[in-house]
């Protein structure tokens, strides 16, 4: 049956989809679509998975960007629709990994809404079966299912996987947190920059891991446990903050317990950290959790610990 193609007012052709590179793994595409694409060769790539900001970057960095905002009588474009077809692209890449390309042109984008006129997806049949999320993505995506509560001396938290929209909560969890504790974690240094926060929030989570304790009442961080796995993936090395209001009542033997546990699931041997030799409440409490302590070779003023995981009951 022939139908009449949908047509938008003033609507804009857009190239929206994603490839599958045999280096790279998946990367969603963006830019100026039609069948004039090859020749205006208007196009953005990034890398799955996105969120929203990255979304916007992906967009900002065509030319059509600008007739998307609007130009003369022309009203702008529903950029909100249009973000939200790149973040479906991208969360279908990263749930689906049998899909190895997918390719949306045109996409016309209107002022009120986007319609898809013409898209081809192409599969692999032998990934079928293969689960999600995709092993060939360069970053891994944001783990699900690993959120836990904790009730502790009658304060309740949300324990979970670090995202990057946490660097805006460090600043109170810094200003709670005394100089003398930042400086047991930080070795020395009593204040952390912007750079450096923004660093140990945006996480590749194939390389790392972090888990924070979020006071469920005020939305407060409350402390952070960390990972840094090495490249050939046998051992991570782990570090551990608490904010000093909130210290005593089993907060950071909750954090650290969920670091080993991750650190087993992704069948870690060893994890490794470096403590001040004065920090006694946090040799104490890797002693607790069957953690080995030696003296560090280059240094007498730091103890290496160390745990040997294995498949016995975790601490």
């Amino acid at each position: 049956m022939l139908q009449p193609m949908v047509t938008i007012k003033n609507g804009l052709e857009l190239l929206v989809g994603f490839t599958t590179d045999p280096v790279f793994g998946p990367a969603i595409v963006f830019g100026a679509g039609g069948v004039s694409v090859e020749a205006v060769n208007d196009i953005a790539i990034g890398l799955p998975p996105l969120d929203a900001g990255l979304a916007e970057e992906l967009i900002a960095g065509t030319r059509i960007n600008r007739l998307l905002k609007g130009f003369r009588r022309v009203p702008p474009a529903n950029r909100e629709a249009v973000r939200g077809v790149l973040l479906s692209l991208s969360q279908m890449s990263v749930d689906f990994p049998f899909i190895t390309a997918v390719d949306i042109n045109p996409l016309i984008a209107g002022e009120t809404t986007v319609v898809a006129l013409d898209a081809r997806i192409e599969i692999d049949p032998e990934k079928i079966s293969e689960p999600a999320p995709n092993r060939k993505l360069v970053i891994r995506p944001y783990p699900t299912g690993l959120t836990t509560d904790a009730e502790l001396a009658g304060k309740h938290f949300t324990i979970r996987p670090i995202l990057p929209s946490d660097a805006s909560l460090y600043a109170t969890l810094l200003q709670k947190t005394s100089p003398e504790d930042i400086r047991l974690r930080f070795f020395g240094q009593t204040k952390l920059s912007e750079a450096a926060i923004i660093r140990m929030t945006h996480l590749d989570y194939e390389r790392e891991m972090a888990f924070v304790a979020i006071l469920t009442d005020t939305g407060e961080l409350a402390g952070v446990s960390r990972l840094a796995i090495d490249m050939d993936r046998e051992w991570g090395d782990f570090g551990l903050l608490v904010r000093s209001d909130l210290q005593r009542m089993g907060l950071g033997s909750t954090l650290l317990k969920q670091i080993i546990a991750y650190a087993r699931s992704e069948e870690l041997t060893e994890i490794r950290g470096c403590v001040s030799a004065d920090n006694d409440r946090m040799l104490s409490l890797c002693r607790r959790l069957g953690f080995e302590s030696a003296s560090a070779e280059h240094d007498a003023r730091v103890r290496q610990v160390r745990l040997i995981l294995s498949n016995d009951r975790p601490p």
